[in-house]
């Protein structure tokens, strides 16, 4: 895949002509007008490369550099300072606020192209993977976690899996709710009115640094991390903040070893971006005929979007006793997928485990739904072992 470079620049005729001759080099490339355009477009690109002049009116290059630099989703990537500025001073300036090199206007297209392949040469990881910020960010296991409706258990399984998680390795585990307006696990594990989410998603995608989203992250006794969702209903307006749930997320994987997303029901199209960043899936199901139809149409969606049915886990979750509930081996065989585990129904324990406001596997750990729960979690280990 070749590498990326941002272009940013206030003339016009720079940005198309280095672009143009960039392009002809074989590079992708990306341009901002400004630097502020620009500051958002490295966080959603993430460039291989920034050629950036230091002469604009809204922002100069030196303080597009500094909040660069400070901010650890684009720190890393390399800052080439293209300009007319030839003094001394200038290019001393640019170096001390962290650019990588520098080269005066006008330059020979050799010189330029020169410059810019050992530059990429230099900042290029041994194991020839891309060089973006994104991808040598560590990045921990994510888990999403989803139903085809609302009320089939979802937030209940990721919550109990996240504790699972965490009872195992005793390592970094996030449990993030990701459902604007629709939040339940405040209220369910004791620490209600939680509001970083909303804030995340209403502020700007550059807003969306690393650090925020740590101190947005709430301590629980069960040694898991909450990342909840608000419950005030008026925030369900916010599913439509894809590039704020994409970064998010991002970040939420240089957090922790294992990330767990509570990504609720259907497929909205923050639902899916985010799925397409998930290592695996787990779709819950019940043992009803109308959940299998429906479940079976939700798992083709998630297929259509290019993601392997290998990553796919259908979790069976019959949360209630009953002669209606379908076997998981007639479930499997209606839904054409194979349901690698069930959940026995425990009203008792859940109902405990709300009293206690924990995860239903602490409140009693030797309980057979507790110990269905732990399988999972250890399944899940597996597979990142495996990765």
């Amino acid at each position: 895949m070749p590498e990326k470079i941002l272009i940013i620049d206030d003339d016009v005729d720079t940005l198309r002509l280095v672009g143009l001759m960039l392009q002809r080099q074989g590079y992708q490339i990306a341009a901002a007008p400004n630097g502020s355009q620009g500051l958002t477009k490295a966080l959603e690109d993430r460039p291989d490369l920034i050629l950036l002049d230091v002469m604009m009116p809204d922002m100069d290059g030196y303080e597009v550099t500094r909040r660069l630099r400070k901010n650890p989703a684009t720190s890393a990537i390399p800052i080439m300072m293209f300009t007319a500025k030839t003094q001394l001073d200038d290019k001393v300036t640019g170096f001390e606020v962290g650019a990588d090199d520098y080269l005066t206007k006008p330059t020979h297209p050799t010189e330029l192209q020169a410059h810019v392949k050992a530059l990429l040469a230099r900042v290029a990881p041994k194991d020839g993977t891309a060089g973006t910020t994104a991808l040598r960010e560590q990045r921990g296991y994510v888990v999403g976690v989803i139903s085809v409706r609302s009320g089939m258990g979802v937030s209940s399984l990721a919550a109990n899996v996240a504790a699972g998680l965490f009872t195992r390795v005793q390592s970094d585990v996030i449990l993030a709710e990701l459902t604007p307006g629709r939040g339940t696990l405040g209220m369910e594990l004791g620490v209600p009115n939680q509001k970083g989410l909303t804030e995340i998603l209403r502020g700007k995608v550059v807003e969306v640094t690393r650090e925020k989203v740590q101190s947005s992250l709430v301590p629980h006794n069960s040694g898991v991390k909450l990342f909840l969702s608000s419950e005030n209903p008026r925030d369900v307006e916010l599913i439509s903040e894809v590039k704020n749930f994409e970064t998010l997320a991002a970040r939420l994987a240089s957090l922790a070893r294992f990330v767990v997303l509570d990504l609720g029901a259907g497929l909205p199209a923050f639902t899916q971006k985010l799925l397409s960043m998930c290592n695996e899936r787990i779709v819950v199901v019940e043992g009803t005929t109308s959940s299998i139809l429906h479940t079976k149409i939700l798992i083709d969606e998630i297929l259509a979007l290019g993601i392997e049915s290998s990553s796919i886990h259908v979790v069976l979750n019959n949360r209630q006793r009953t002669e209606t509930q379908m076997s998981w081996t007639q479930v499997q065989e209606k839904l054409g997928q194979p349901v690698t585990a069930t959940i026995t129904p425990a009203p008792e324990l859940f109902m405990q485990a709300s009293r206690l406001q924990t995860p239903a596997i602490l409140a009693q750990p030797t309980n057979l739904t507790a110990q269905q729960f732990l399988k999972i979690a250890d399944s899940i280990i597996e597979r990142e072992k495996a990765r």
